[in-house]
């Protein structure tokens, strides 16, 4: 049985379980599934073993550093390690290795973390599911047929899967919440300014977060807390202390507002989301929450804010390499980023205005309710082999809402649906308030059931 991030901790501490025997059932469980799930794209057996014995060491001399020590966890190829190759699943940086940690990864291995190595991605957390790069996709371990969603792509496998215990993922257009959706998990980004982006490869700098997946929103909180804080180096970072969750506050009176237009007229889901949303509104309802529904913004407003945002964005950064190297992208990255060199500076800054007035439009639109309750996905994961290139052109993202204002926005796994695959609810909160997102999303796992049931095999 495959243990929380909170349970292997308490074993850890009890001395019930050595790191070292922890990290080596992860390392084993790798080399048995990876070949079908292509979670991992660097795997560092040495690295694991020496961070679990200096763990080992520490639990056998009673000065264990906290929750996080000795915990099996991965990170996203797009967050640099010092010595350890981060690549971006491309085909342009194969050959990267970085001098230093990203600032997060840094945070995690100063809590004691056992690092099992570099996890899929989508192409520069844009470009996929390619099957022309480097190292092929990341599967669904729920149907290895299925997508994970993107681009947090090994993250949600691996997590998913007990690849890993937790690891980090970023999200600039529900790149966190999509595989917590289609993987079965708990995902947040939150705050933006919260967590620290340097030292992680960018795609659009003003709508990226950077993020952690779990299996539970509790393990999500234990490691959100190791990863946040003030980075100067991170003209986003907000200087504010490095936050304490409580999960276990008191959602009665908190008035939640269902965006049911989003998930029933601008972007319809399935009868099993569906479902799971409205059974997620009565157990907030049973706790005590104030539930009504509540009108914003138009979806579709916010998607088109969010594609030219995120598509100049991207291009800016991968400008000189679409001109001088453009073949080393995969096919999906190339003509997306392609898209963002045919913006104009007009666009881009009327987007911005936009953007402007949006964040004020939800902002006045929801005054008065603490949470708001929509759908992470619009179902069940779909086939990886059939996935459409221009994802979120023809029907508007789910996602976009969050990173466009910037405000906290997490997926709660609500059970299974058609072919027993994961649907999920997502919860959006306002700004620095984190914590009871969290909350609200531990309370409707104590209530759902859905973290009782793994993927086959697992």
């Amino acid at each position: 049985m495959i243990p929380t991030i909170k349970a292997a901790a308490a074993l850890i501490a009890a001395k019930k379980i050595s790191p070292v025997e922890l990290a080596q059932q992860h390392l084993d469980r790798i080399a048995a599934r990876n070949g079908e799930l292509n979670a991992f794209i660097l795997v560092t057996p040495e690295r694991a073993l020496e961070d679990a014995r200096a763990a080992e060491a520490r639990q056998m001399a009673g000065t264990l550093k906290g929750t996080l020590d000795g915990i099996p966890i991965a990170h996203k190829d797009i967050y640099e390690t010092a010595g350890i190759a981060t690549t971006a699943h491309s085909a342009q940086l194969k050959d990267h290795v970085p001098e230093k940690d990203a600032f997060t990864v840094t945070k995690w291995r100063e809590a004691g973390v056992t690092l099992l190595g570099k996890l899929a991605t989508h192409e520069f957390a844009f470009g996929g599911p390619s099957f022309d790069l480097p190292w092929p996709p990341a599967r669904n371990p729920w149907d290895t047929t299925r997508f994970t969603s993107g681009s947090s792509s090994g993250t949600g496998s691996a997590v998913a899967a007990g690849l890993a215990l937790g690891a980090t993922g970023s999200d600039t257009g529900g790149s966190i919440r999509g595989p917590a959706a289609l993987c079965g998990l708990a995902g947040i980004k939150p705050t933006y300014g919260l967590c620290s982006r340097s030292g992680i490869l960018p795609l659009a700098q003003t709508l990226d977060h950077a993020g952690p997946l779990a299996w539970t929103a509790e393990d999500c909180a234990i490691l959100l807390e190791a990863m946040a804080g003030h980075d100067p180096a991170d003209p986003g970072s907000a200087d504010r202390p490095a936050p304490r969750f409580d999960l276990n506050q008191d959602l009665r009176g908190r008035r939640v507002g269902v965006i049911r237009h989003f998930h029933e007229k601008e972007h319809q889901v399935s009868a099993a989301t569906l479902k799971g949303i409205e059974e997620s509104a009565a157990i907030l309802r049973k706790l005590g929450a104030i539930v009504e529904d509540v009108t914003v913004p138009s979806l579709h407003e916010f998607n088109a804010v969010g594609w030219v945002i995120l598509s100049a964005e991207a291009y800016a950064i991968h400008e000189s390499w679409m001109r001088e190297r453009p073949m080393k992208y995969g096919q999906f990255l190339r003509l997306r980023l392609a898209l963002g060199g045919l913006l104009t500076s007009a666009d881009y800054l009327q987007a911005q205005r936009k953007r402007r007035d949006l964040v004020a439009r939800m902002a006045a639109a929801t005054a008065g309710y603490d949470l708001l309750l929509t759908a992470a996905a619009t179902g069940e994961a779909p086939p990886i082999d059939n996935f459409p290139r221009w994802v979120s052109l023809d029907k508007p993202s789910l996602a976009f809402p969050g990173n466009v204002t910037g405000w906290p926005a997490m997926t709660v796994c609500t059970g299974l649906g058609e072919g027993g695959l994961p649907v999920a609810a997502q919860l959006i909160g306002k700004p620095w308030q984190d914590g009871l997102v969290l909350a609200a999303g531990h309370a409707l796992e104590r209530e759902n059931g859905a973290r009782a049931r793994r993927p086959p095999g697992v």
